[in-house]
């Protein structure tokens, strides 16, 4: 078994893990990134619809577009080596080796791979939720897809999964398979969503359903699948005050069925590695730099959460990849304090504080609202307002607090010496939406 060693492994290969990776080596240190597919970019490079960069590269790019500027940051950089085609098997904790942690990788090209590190970044990304997940009745026919594997079908392997079809639930990925199969030829019969809400980005309703006629089921649930060999067709409930309405059903016809029903974040690694799990968005718990509960590991984009823009994800794993650099050059782990969701807020990351630094918070509201109001509140006394023209559960919101905000509180020190740690470990940051 061949061993190597580096200052840090990224785990994935997508924006997230670019985005760290290219922080840590452009600061010196010697970087391994592991990724699974043939090729760097992750879901970006079977995303060929446009939308993308416009907040971090001020371009509007295509999915593949976006990964190769991701890639070109990199390029350049001598700190880094490229594990493609290659599975991480299993990780062990702070004391597993001489560095600290250690990462097994199998490839065929390399065999089986220990690497010794003295920090980990989780980048795996998410998964898509399926068919199991949210229990359809009815058989088992060919013709069930998510819509991300009929994405990659389509754009990467040039297969059509089918010509009449219908979409579960109003994730942006489902939404641009409306379109993406619309342009290909296939009939959409419609979109249907549980939520009384859609679940995806505003843009996307407007550009991949409206634009094209096709309609969206609010209060609806699939029923049932029809057919055997393949699917012939589906039943459509409405829901009226939490419940289904069998007598008011209807069916449509239809060959494909094409869920959109969620992402979740793959952390079976940071499960192996002993990092405790946030359930409210099925990521690690982080603290003010990123860092997991395991010292030394770090996890950034949609592992950590699932994220609406790819911009997010950089922006976020660039302070990442910042924040694993100032722990490797032994920097004093700054004091915290709790962060919890108020009213009306589903989670709010990273889950822990540092009131003598700059902070960069993202949360869900669990409201539909108009002019809502944000606040965050530390020890009673409100640190920021804000209104917001529109919140939703499917749009992330974000904001950022420095320590002049909490100095008000806290004193003008912000936190900076041992004598304020206790006073920070009591204080507790709520963010709230009214």
């Amino acid at each position: 078994m061949k061993k190597r060693v580096y200052d840090t492994v990224v785990i994935g290969g997508g924006a997230a893990g670019l985005a760290a990776a290219a922080e840590i080596a452009g600061r010196g240190y010697h970087v391994a990134v592991i990724e699974r597919e043939l090729s760097l970019g992750g879901i970006l490079n079977q995303c060929i619809h446009n939308g993308f960069g416009l907040h971090y590269f001020r371009e509007e790019l295509t999915g593949p577009e976006y990964a190769e500027r991701m890639i070109g940051m990199t390029a350049h950089l001598k700190g880094i080596d490229f594990f493609l085609d290659s599975a991480v098997l299993d990780v062990r904790g702070p004391g597993s080796g001489e560095e600290g942690h250690v990462v097994y990788c199998i490839s065929k090209r390399e065999g089986i791979t220990e690497f010794a590190t003295a920090s980990i970044v989780l980048a795996m990304g998410c998964r898509e939720r399926n068919r199991g997940n949210i229990g359809i009745p009815g058989t088992r026919p060919s013709g069930v897809f998510t819509a991300g594997l009929a994405q990659r079908l389509v754009n990467i392997d040039g297969y059509i999964p089918g010509k009449d079809v219908v979409i579960v639930g109003s994730g942006d990925i489902g939404l641009i398979m409306a379109r993406r199969m619309t342009w290909v030829g296939a009939r959409v019969h419609g979109v249907v969503e549980i939520q009384p809400y859609p679940s995806g980005l505003t843009r996307n309703i407007a550009q991949c359903l409206n634009d094209f006629n096709i309609p969206l089921y609010l209060s609806h649930v699939v029923s049932e699948i029809h057919g055997t060999q393949r699917v012939e067709g589906v039943t459509v409930t409405p829901i009226e005050d939490h419940h289904e309405q069998p007598s008011k059903s209807f069916r449509m016809d239809c060959d494909t069925l094409l869920l959109s029903v969620g992402l979740v974040p793959d952390n079976e690694l940071s499960r192996r590695l002993g990092a405790t799990l946030n359930p409210e968005t099925g990521g690690p718990y982080v603290d003010a730099t990123l860092m997991t509960s395991v010292p030394g590991v770090f996890a950034c984009g949609n592992v950590l959460h699932v994220h609406d823009l790819v911009d997010w994800v950089t922006e976020e794993s660039s302070r990442c990849g910042r924040n694993v650099c100032d722990y490797l050059s032994g920097g004093r782990t700054p004091w915290q304090g709790a962060v919890g969701a108020g009213a009306n807020v589903k989670y709010v990351l990273p889950n822990r504080y540092a009131p003598a630094q700059m902070n960069v918070f993202y949360l869900r509201s669990l409201i539909v609202k108009n002019r809502a109001l944000l606040r965050a509140s530390l020890n009673g006394r409100t640190l920021l307002e804000r209104r917001l023209a529109h919140v939703q559960p499917s749009e992330m919101v974000s904001f950022t607090l420095g320590p002049d905000a909490f100095a008000e509180v806290l004193g003008a020190e912000g936190a900076s010496g041992p004598a304020d740690a206790a006073a920070v470990a009591d204080s507790r940051l709520e963010v709230s939406i009214e």
